[in-house]
């Protein structure tokens, strides 16, 4: 019996992939779930852990994705700082006249 069977869920369809239950040394058993299609393909959502009386949620993070997308920010911040300082600069404008006195 598969995991959806016994959680009752749909065989085909339902957006979520779960993997085999692998339980580990210390008695907690492990459950994988991948989300299906996307332009990448399966993506990993996190894992259920099962252990005696409790179950707990714990949710797959991708921490390169997150640092990309702070550099990315502050990258784009930089530029458009950059292009304003360059477009008109901070220091008030100076121009040489010459007074002719007659």
């Amino acid at each position: 019996m598969t995991v959806r069977e016994r959680l009752g869920l749909p065989v085909f369809g339902g957006g979520l992939n779960y993997g085999e239950p692998y339980e580990t040394s210390d008695g907690a058993t492990i459950i994988t779930v991948t989300g299906t299609g996307g332009l990448l393909g399966p993506r990993p959502l996190g894992i259920f852990v099962v252990r005696a009386d409790k179950v707990k949620w714990e949710p797959a993070v991708d921490m390169s994705r997150i640092a990309l997308l702070g550099v990315l920010t502050g990258l784009i911040s930089a530029v458009l700082g950059t292009a304003a300082v360059l477009r008109r600069p901070p220091w008030p404008d100076t121009a040489i006249r010459i007074v002719r006195r007659s």
